[in-house]
């Protein structure tokens, strides 16, 4: 039987480099981040025995003279102010990618706001990264995640739309095309999802046809995740969601010629090889 990893799975870019970041911070110190780096139980495991502590936002607010990173996901203005205020440290891992966008965000509410326009932002309510970009229009960004979310808007006001990096191309070109078929006649529309992210969906449906059985690895708090196994689930219904080795069941691969592993973007290579060799 033949066991392939994906090359194209594993952490995005962003990712990568705040994983990065924090092993060398936590080698100059103690070291606190707002929620988890990555949504990868295991990599977080690894993060905590090297020493780093996850805080949420009320910890954070009551956190003085202390060293705190920003995850990959960015974060809203007041998390800058607030470290200012209590003198704490800044270990800033936002994504180049997610900074771009919070910057065209603010900028398109500093011009739509006198017009009474709203902005609006296709992507997961509550998200890490939905909430920094909601924070850069002041909190009155609009979030809508389906297209009956958009019936809410006043559309006889200026409308700009933008999408959280991580979302499908797919879904935010039906959020735009609705947009416009609910009668909005001033609408801008900003293609901002990260194309890392969204190559990943064409790539994994050709790797998933590949082979008889996909083992496809991610945490359980992941929404890339939960996405990108559902394009597995649909090119290849011989699909299995796994955390770790430990998940594996024999009857998976069962009477299978090939097996391939693929992941998130928030899924460590490391923990693929070990199911590989589990597999093997």
């Amino acid at each position: 039987m033949k066991v392939e990893i994906d090359k194209n799975s594993g952490f995005c870019t962003g990712v990568v480099n705040a994983i990065r970041l924090a092993e060398k911070e936590l080698k100059e110190g103690a070291l606190c981040c707002i929620g988890d780096i990555v949504h990868n139980n295991l990599e977080m495991e690894r993060l905590r025995r090297m020493g780093l502590q996850t805080i949420d936002q009320a910890g954070f607010s009551a956190l003085k003279n202390a060293r705190v990173m920003f995850r990959a996901h960015g974060e809203p203005p007041v998390s800058y102010a607030t470290a200012e205020k209590n003198g704490v440290q800044i270990i800033d891992a936002s994504c180049p990618v997610v900074l771009n966008l919070q910057r065209k965000i603010r900028q398109a509410y500093r011009k739509i706001r006198p017009l009474g326009g709203t902005v609006v932002i296709y992507g997961k309510k509550g998200h890490a990264e939905v909430v920094g970009l909601e924070g850069q229009a002041e909190g009155h960004a609009v979030v809508v995640e389906t297209e009956s979310d958009l019936e809410q808007l006043d559309l006889s006001r200026p409308v700009t739309l933008f999408s959280q990096t991580t979302q499908s191309l797919e879904g935010f070109g039906r959020m735009a095309e609705r947009l416009v078929a609910l009668g909005g006649t001033q609408v801008e529309v900003h293609d901002t999802i990260c194309r890392k992210v969204a190559n990943r969906i064409p790539q994994l449906e050709n790797f998933a046809g590949m082979h008889d059985v996909v083992i496809f690895v991610s945490g359980k708090k992941s929404s890339n995740g939960k996405q990108l196994y559902a394009v597995c689930k649909r090119v290849n219904p011989r699909s299995y969601l796994v955390e770790r080795a430990d998940d594996l069941r024999e009857e998976m691969w069962c009477g299978a010629g090939t097996v391939g592993i693929s992941g998130a973007t928030s899924t460590p290579f490391w923990v693929m090889e070990e199911i590989r060799r589990k597999i093997e």
